[in-house]
């Protein structure tokens, strides 16, 4: 197996990712050899402009992830990180004060605003910022992808019964950081993806990768973005090596993040044959051939074999490295 092609939201994906690369390394995923190379296209939907500084949530994950920079307990930003500069704006009363950008994190944020007002396009910016985190432990065996140099947001709205419309719109962020979700999503609002393109790298690597694997991310706002870039779709259902997912729902529940309210708020059911039916059977216009779900939603097989999808329930809890090196391996095995 000469080159595997992971669609990448954040913590989730990163936590896969970890594995799928340890279990390359260590000879435990069949098929493949420690020469065998990564390209991870990750959801850039979440970014958002915070004090002038374009931030990319997901990227910016991933590539502290498997860079070994992750602060390991919150999952996310800088290890070892201070928060100086947060506090001086919040003092100033510069808002939003809801979001944290760290003084280790901002250098990052730096880079990338610098390059972007400079012209150059995210890919390439994502490529310059790799250089430093992926390459030194990986070399060119790991590419690093955003889903398009396009500006993309997610909106979400709301009710709020103060607006003339019974409804509000925020910023995926606002409301995953803000309000953690803790109010009902009426509405997804992807502003900019309709008119976007994928970047440079992107297509190429869905239509020559092996194989393709759709990780235990949130199937809404992180891959379905992805797959919502005009041309990725098409990409999939062209190709003719596999396509396997794992379930990100584990006995009816998210594991990490707010599947749930996404899936409810465009009506999807909250179970790991759900999200398997929401991506659908390649053979049936959809883009998958083989779904992993937890070894708690065994029941959930028979359905997704009916629906066309090549199905299997294994440990689905991503615990260390080679528990996660595991699930790689059965999903290879999967649809092998």
């Amino acid at each position: 197996m000469r080159s595997i092609t992971v669609l990448s939201g954040g913590v989730g994906g990163a936590r896969f990712l970890t594995g799928l690369l340890h279990g390359i390394a260590t000879s435990q995923l069949p098929g493949t050899t420690p020469e065998t190379n990564v390209t991870v296209v990750a959801n850039t939907a979440d970014d958002i402009w915070i004090h002038g500084l374009k931030v990319s949530p997901d990227l910016d994950t991933v590539m502290y992830t498997l860079g070994d920079g992750i602060d390991p307990e919150r999952g996310w930003g800088r290890r070892e990180e201070s928060w100086s500069v947060k506090e001086e704006l919040a003092a100033y009363g510069v808002e939003p004060t809801w979001f944290g950008l760290g003084d280790r994190d901002i250098a990052t944020h730096l880079v990338r605003t610098q390059m972007l007002e400079a012209g150059y396009p995210l890919s390439q910016v994502t490529q310059a910022l790799s250089r430093r985190w992926l390459e030194p432990k990986f070399g060119d065996r790991l590419r690093l992808l955003p889903m398009t140099d396009d500006r993309v947001e997610t909106h979400v709205a709301i009710a709020d019964e103060s607006q003339p419309s019974g409804k509000r719109v925020v910023h995926f962020q606002e409301y995953w950081v803000r309000m953690r979700a803790a109010v009902a999503a009426e509405q997804l609002v992807f502003v900019g993806l309709d008119q976007s393109s994928p970047a440079p790298g992107v297509a190429e690597a869905l239509s020559t990768a092996d194989l393709v694997i759709v990780p235990p991310s949130n199937p809404v706002v992180s891959v379905g973005t992805i797959l919502g870039v005009p041309g990725v779709r098409e990409a999939l259902l062209d190709r003719t090596a596999p396509v396997v997912g794992l379930s990100p729902i584990v006995g009816d529940r998210h594991v990490h993040g707010m599947a749930e309210q996404m899936l409810t708020s465009i009506g999807v059911e909250v179970s790991a044959a759900g999200v398997g039916r929401h991506y659908g059977s390649r053979g049936r216009g959809g883009v998958l051939d083989g779904w992993l779900v937890d070894s708690a939603d065994s029941a959930a097989v028979p359905a997704l074999e009916a629906a066309g999808i090549k199905a299997a329930a294994v440990p689905l809890m991503m615990t260390s490295p080679d528990a996660t090196a595991a699930m790689a391996r059965a999903a290879i095995e999967l649809v092998s």
